[in-house]
């Protein structure tokens, strides 16, 4: 989860859900009669209440809206938050209803009267979670810039030119500066342990680039984006390609990865570990869940069948007592291999018995 901005004197905070769990842990900060403030489809009736036709459409207003119910929903990944319209244009009636469809890289603003500790600390922890340390590099043949992807944009680290001339030497001049922005990249590599670096270049700068990278390591790492210019501008650009989000994504997956490994390891050589529904709660109210890895499918099979409060308090119980919670895609291998195990397990702290 991103916060964008927090004035909790005020009572506001302003947030951009970044993965499913963002969603789970807005379900526990999100309560009757907070107002939540964004944009969001509504449906608009079009023409004159007298005509016997009116013709309806959906249109992208801002609303604020006086929470009534928040839920999930059983068909898909959105938080559901309904209420009634407080604040809103003109063609929207105020008092009537209307629903939030929060899902991934939805923007909110919660207002509250007033926040509670734990609120505060929950919003401010799942903010500052781990994220993918992406290097984006913009060159050319004459230059380079790095910056260094954070929560709120980017760092730009460095700015280098090479000094091409002449053009009897451009080719030598082009090798050598390419070399001095590979020595770049390798130096970033060790100083910030990089995830993913995106090289982005117009034309075919970056393709000339890669030639001079015989690290295979460091080329595991590379994604390849295209830009206009080089420049300040052109890292902006690059931040918004789908190839950055692709590169967010796939950190994402390889942490879902890292932690089921994990927890097959502590089932066949540790016995530190609990999968299916009752052993898990059993270990959850022990105490003794350290990492809870629940699936989505699950998730949305218990909502299906009106079962999603079991889960719930096993999530509420374990974030209780510090223990993390992290949700699994069902779409890769990772997430597969926990629903064969009934879609939800967890990592323990110690040894129980049932």
């Amino acid at each position: 989860m991103k916060l964008i901005y927090s004035d909790f004197k005020k009572g506001e905070a302003k947030i951009k859900v970044e993965n499913l769990d963002d969603l789970w842990h807005l379900n526990q900060i999100v309560e009757k009669d907070d107002l939540i403030k964004g944009k969001t489809l509504r449906k608009i009736k079009i023409g004159d209440e007298t005509q016997r036709k009116q013709k309806i459409a959906k249109k992208t207003v801002f609303l604020l809206v006086q929470v009534e119910k928040v839920e999930f929903s059983k068909t898909s990944n959105v938080l559901r938050v309904s209420g009634t319209v407080r604040e809103a244009p003109e063609d929207v009636p105020l008092g009537s209803h209307h629903t939030f469809n929060i899902e991934e890289n939805s923007i909110i603003t919660i207002i509250k009267q007033k926040w509670l500790k734990f609120q505060i600390d929950k919003l401010k922890e799942v903010s500052k979670e781990s994220k993918a340390k992406i290097l984006l590099c913009v060159n050319d043949r004459e230059e380079a810039y790095f910056a260094l992807m954070k929560n709120y944009g980017y760092q730009l680290l460095a700015n280098i030119k090479g000094t091409v001339t002449k053009k009897a030497d451009v080719k030598q001049k082009e090798t050598n500066f390419y070399k001095e922005i590979l020595k770049q990249l390798v130096e970033y590599d060790k100083r910030y342990n990089l995830s993913k670096i995106i090289i982005a270049s117009p034309a075919f700068w970056k393709e000339e680039l890669m030639k001079e990278i015989a690290d295979e390591k460091l080329k595991n790492k590379i994604i390849l984006a295209t830009c206009s210019s080089v420049g300040e501008n052109a890292i902006n650009e690059v931040i918004k390609r789908p190839e950055t989000e692709n590169a967010l994504k796939q950190d994402r997956i390889a942490r879902e990865f890292r932690y089921v490994e994990e927890l097959f390891v502590e089932i066949s050589k540790n016995n530190l570990a609990s999968y299916g529904l009752k052993e898990t709660k059993d270990a959850a109210i022990a105490g003794a869940a350290k990492t809870l890895l629940i699936t989505d499918s699950f998730i949305q099979k218990k909502r299906m069948e009106n079962e999603y409060e079991s889960i719930d308090d096993i999530m509420k119980i374990v974030d209780g007592t510090k223990g993390d919670i992290l949700i699994i895609s069902s779409e890769h291998e990772a997430g597969k291999k926990l629903d064969g195990l009934g879609g939800i397990a967890a990592i323990l702290r110690y040894k129980i018995n049932y």
